[in-house]
């Protein structure tokens, strides 16, 4: 399923700011595994506002950020100026459309939420005409469904939300897409069909504001899909959620799956 350009429409300042940043662990694991020496080329392919990009940047010469919104690659650009990081080269662009974009030889690829938004066999195709020998792709996700346990703040979190939006997870103007297979799978038929999979798992301990501000950085529950039940949403949840802890802290054990693929 090709990327809904529409689907973070509203929620692009929400996913900047409370949308968790994956471990420095990830990165150095990175440097050691592709021999990162600021001399590559990197691209973080559906980046947002640069979750990725930001953080890998001191360890390559340049990473390429492409996003078809431009409303995330402009809190990219301001998040990289507040940071002084001047060596992201920012791209509105998609999957769909590589060749368009004027690409180098890449020595990385990068992908992690986007991932499950794209025609994965067809950009993995396109991505191994772009890539330099040596290269590998990179896919960061939370795992297949079920993996790891649901706080116990998630059902209050559900219930409210699908008290406002329903139970169908919209995103944009269709569906939030499943995908058929694994993305494990997805590599192995690939030309990068040599996958390894590298688990991190970090604690994180949010606010009622950030826990609020989380779920209006999700495609299934953006600002603009609450339209005017927007307050009204906010205020129910945190009550919600205070009443399921006093104490407002709410903890998540966050596992992601990092999928490194080459060629064999």
């Amino acid at each position: 399923m090709a990327a809904d350009p529409h689907a973070f429409v509203s929620a692009e300042s929400h996913y900047a700011r409370y949308r968790p940043h994956y471990p420095a662990e990830l990165y150095d694991l990175l440097v050691t595994r592709f021999a990162l020496d600021g001399r590559q080329r990197a691209l973080d392919l559906g980046s947002g506002p640069g979750t990725v990009a930001l953080d890998l940047a001191p360890a390559v010469k340049t990473v390429i950020a492409v996003d078809p919104s431009a409303g995330m690659l402009a809190q990219g650009r301001a998040l990289a100026d507040e940071r002084g990081v001047t060596n992201i080269d920012w791209k509105q662009g998609s999957s769909k459309a590589l060749a368009e974009l004027g690409l180098p030889a890449l020595d990385l690829v990068v992908m992690a939420k986007s991932f499950h938004w794209m025609d994965r066999s067809q950009t993995l195709a396109d991505l191994d005409r772009l890539c330099a020998p040596g290269a590998g792709v990179v896919v960061l996700s939370a795992g297949p469904p079920g993996t790891t346990p649901l706080p116990g703040w998630a059902k209050v979190v559900a219930d409210v939300r699908a008290a406002y939006l329903g139970t169908v997870r919209r995103a944009g103007t269709g569906v939030y897409p499943e995908p058929e297979e694994t993305f494990r799978s997805t590599l192995e038929r690939s030309p990068f069909s040599a996958v390894e999979m590298v688990p991190f798992d970090q604690l994180v301990v949010r606010s009622p504001e950030e826990l609020i501000g989380l779920q209006l950085s999700n495609s299934y529950s953006t600002p603009a899909q609450l339209g005017v039940r927007r307050s009204a949403f906010e205020d129910d949840l945190a009550r919600a959620l205070l009443e399921y802890d006093p104490a407002g802290l709410y903890e998540e054990t966050i596992h992601t799956e990092a999928l490194i693929a080459v060629r064999p």
